[in-house]
Order: structure tokens, then sequence, then C-alpha cells
């Protein structure tokens, strides 16, 4: 190893630049960060975009340490013997220790139709697709979501506060994630907002077509502008690459997020499947996950034994257009409980809290820029009931599909 230890964070997202942060404050370690967008993208304000209340981008010089270096390429493998990144065009990168943080995008859907006709909403490609598709439709276009976690219910609000006739499709559940009291709160204030709700056994999409969309219960509803926001997928870097993944892909890493393969790759992220139990896919958990990959490595570099990640949930927080949201609180287990900021009493506040999450959640990467390691958590934030279905897959390894 070279007296300067080389390492490459892949993935300029939440996890990505949070990790890129930590890691400058050694002087002996250099940061290249690679990724395919030469700006940060807030895909939290994806919808946004799309309804153009706000770009949705910030430049990385706002968010990167200053002596993180930005290589703005696409990864095409990882050669984990040579320790090196094949990147597009053949140029090779060379690392000591690799921080894998590449995030997730859309699922392709299998739905007959929905790969031709129905527009995805996870990337800022993808937002920039959609964005004129819409303006072209014009306002009395009939516009369908299907989809109902959050970016689907987010989008839909969005655009039919602008007037849109909008009209989402939920499958079983919409707001699967939430409790049942934040859940009527949500369906409350999207039908003050004028959006149709499709929910129930019947209305999983089974087609979709230019001018239409045809659900199970043999529904054929008109749509002339289709948006797909029903699931994302991480990637296929790591199994392309040869390295352990989960059935999702995602990269297979014990609790210190060390790759089951190779201590000298960590994942943080999307991505990142600790113990085979991935964590929720949200800035949330991206932040911690970011930081604690950067503080597995650095432990390495001190020669110290790293420490588990720490990750803790508050809840979900919906933006409802821009004038209501709804904070969904929950345990440190990720487990939804009955209270919840909004409603009709406390919508304007729950817009409101939306708003600092997504401008908080940019401030601390530029916190942790300015001084690397200010943003920890403590051991305590993690979840208890993590730990008892990890204590109980050592010891009875045929409980834990239950457990979890």
């Amino acid at each position: 190893m070279s007296e300067t230890t080389q390492v490459v964070v892949v993935g300029g997202g939440y996890a990505g630049v949070m990790a890129a942060n930590r890691l400058s404050g050694r002087d002996d370690v250099a940061v290249t960060l690679v990724n395919a967008q030469p700006a940060f993208v807030e895909r939290i304000r994806l919808h946004q975009r799309v309804a153009g209340s706000h770009d949705a981008v910030v430049d990385y010089r706002e968010v990167l340490g200053s002596t993180v270096r930005l290589e703005v390429a696409t990864v095409e493998r990882i050669d984990a013997t040579g320790r090196r990144l094949v990147l597009a065009g053949g140029r090779t990168l060379a690392y000591d220790y690799l921080v894998y943080a590449v995030g997730s995008a859309s699922a392709v859907p299998t739905v007959p139709g929905a790969a031709e006709h129905a527009y995805p909403l996870a990337s800022l490609e993808e937002a920039d697709r959609l964005a004129p598709e819409l303006a072209a439709a014009g306002p009395g276009a009939r516009v369908t979501v299907v989809g109902a976690g959050p970016s689907g219910i987010e989008t839909a609000s969005e655009l039919a506060e602008q007037g849109r006739t909008v009209t989402l499709v939920a499958g079983d559940l919409a707001g699967p994630y939430l409790h049942p009291k934040g859940r009527l709160a949500v369906l409350d204030e999207l039908g003050r907002l004028g959006v149709t709700v499709v929910q129930g056994p019947g209305a999983l999409v089974t087609a979709v077509t230019a001018d239409a969309v045809q659900l199970a219960d043999g529904r054929d509803m008109p749509s002339d502008v289709t948006i797909w926001t029903a699931g994302f997928a991480v990637p296929d870097l790591a199994a392309r690459s040869g390295l352990s993944t989960d059935a999702a892909g995602r990269l297979l890493t014990d609790e210190t997020l060390t790759s089951v393969d190779d201590e000298r790759i960590v994942a943080a992220g999307d991505a990142a499947a600790p113990s085979d139990l991935p964590y929720r896919m949200s800035c949330q958990a991206a932040g911690q996950l970011g930081g604690a990959a950067a503080d597995t490595v650095l432990a390495r570099l001190a020669g110290a034994a790293p420490a588990p990640a720490a990750v803790g949930f508050l809840g979900q927080c919906l933006s409802l257009g821009r004038g209501a949201g709804l904070f969904q609180f929950a345990n440190r287990g990720d487990v939804p409980v009955r209270a919840f900021l909004g409603g009709r009493l406390g919508a304007r506040a729950g817009a409101w809290l939306k708003e600092l999450v997504c401008r908080s959640t940019v401030k601390q990467l530029t916190w942790e820029a300015r001084r690397p390691g200010v943003l920890r958590y403590p051991a305590f934030v993690g979840d208890p009931r993590r730990r008892e279905v990890l204590r109980r897959s050592t010891a009875e390894p045929h409980d834990v599909v239950a457990a979890a």
C-alpha cells in the first residue's frame, strides 16, 4: 500500500457523499468520488422537478469536502483481485479501499406495456423525460400515477395541486408503510387535492397502453400520461463483478458493512445488505450508513476493529403538495406508531417539516464536508429488534425469516 491510502467511493448520492466527506478528514487518505452525474441529485425532490417547483440538483462544490476529487464516469466492473475499477471507455482507477454506494433506480416493470408506455421517476434523467411529456399533454391531460409509496403519493399530490386530473393507482393499499391513522390523514388530503385513489385487490395493474391503464378487476382507465413509481431496484454492478449479493442484487456485508468477500470493500445506502437484512431504502438510512461505512475504513486504517453500524429511524415524511405534508413517526426499528404530524390541523406543519427535512439532508452533507466526523450517531440509536434477530440467526438459523 502506498503512503497515501487511496479510497474510491462509487456513487454520489446521500450515502456516497457522506462517506466521502467523512473519509476526507484524514490527511493521509486521498478520496475520489465516482459518479455518472456531474451534480448532486436530491432524489427526494424529483417530483418537484417534474412539477417545476424545485430543480432538485445541487452543485457538488456545495456538498463535497474540498479535498475530495470528483470523477464523472460510469463504472463498468469492480476488479476486486486487482483492486481497481474498470470505467466506461476502458480506463481504470486503482483503490486501496472501495466504498460501494451505488444507490437504487427504478425497477424494470414486468407488467405488459409498462416499460413502453409508462414513465418511471427515480432519477434525474427520468424526471427530465417526464416533464416535457406532461407539458406537451397540457393541463387538462388525465395523469395516472401507478404505485402509492412515498414517490407516488408525493408526485400525485404535487401534480394535483397544479390543477391536473390525477388518479393514483395504489394496488392493495395506499401508503403501505403508514400507520392506519396516518394513512387516513394522507387519503383525506389527497381527496382534498382532487386525487382519485384506486386501491384494493382489484387495483393491481395488469397492462399499460399508450392511452390507458388496465386493472385486475377489468377496469380500463383512460390515461394520457402514466407515471410508474412501483418499485426500486439496485444496479447489478456487484453481481456483474462476481461479488456476493442478496436476491435483489445488494452487496452482502457483515454488520460493519464490510463485504463478505473482501475486507477492502464496504457498502452503504440502498445497495447494501448487512447480514442479508437490508434497511429500508431511504435517505434517512443512507446518510447513517455512509458515515458508518467510512468509519469502518477509518478504523481499519487505525488498526482497530470496526464497530457495527448503528442505524435508527424516526419515521417517514411526505409532502402533499406545497401546502401540506405528513410526518409518520416510527420506533427505532422503523415500525410506524400511531403518532403523526399532519391531518387537518397539522397539514401546514407537516409541509414545513418536510421542507425542513429536505433542506437539512443537504445541509448535513455540507456540515460533514467542513468538519468530517461531526455527524456521528451513538450505538443506542440502533434497532434493538435487529440485534435480537441477528442473535437468533446465530443460535437458530431456521428462525431468521420468521423473526425478520
